[in-house]
């Protein structure tokens, strides 16, 4: 008897939450007002994205064509999946000494999870997400990206 009456108990409360939810639902089918989804592709012009929005994975340089990344390899070893890989080599510096230089900065946007944690784990912030998000091409190698710019060079004080 007690068997029966608890699975009568839940068998009302699982209705009264189905009804709860789709009072919520017609509310908004009611009230146009409402719908706060955008009309991409119409709204193409006037959309705003969101400055947290993840659309791709950049290096963001200066007007002296400058970055900030050291070449230190660790947004390649976090990536989860290798679509960061990173070529060096060894420039000598003003002062005679030998160090590591980013030769290319490789980034493979089609196979990117968009985790963050190439962004995240950098020590000197050299990566960043643009809010770029339209990215369908017929030839996948257009998504594999240098992210140098050609002729860039670390900024002065970035070590």
């Amino acid at each position: 008897m007690r068997n029966i009456i608890n699975y009568l108990k839940d068998i009302v409360l699982g209705v009264w939450s189905l009804l709860k939810g789709m009072k919520v639902t017609a509310s908004y089918f009611f009230r146009p007002s409402a719908i706060v989804t955008d009309k991409y592709p119409e709204n193409r012009k006037t959309l705003v994205i969101t400055e947290r929005a993840k659309g791709e994975v950049i290096m963001p340089h200066n007007e002296k064509n400058e970055h900030k990344c050291t070449g230190c390899g660790i947004c390649q070893l976090n990536c989860p999946n290798s679509s960061i890989e990173i070529i060096t080599k060894i420039v000598e510096t003003e002062d005679g000494k030998k160090r590591k230089a980013i030769d290319r900065h490789v980034y493979r946007l089609g196979q990117c999870t968009f985790c963050a944690l190439c962004v995240k784990t950098c020590p000197s912030q050299a990566l960043a997400f643009s809010t770029k998000f339209e990215h369908a091409v017929f030839n996948k190698a257009l998504l594999t990206k240098v992210l140098n710019q050609p002729g860039s060079q670390l900024m002065k004080g970035v070590e």
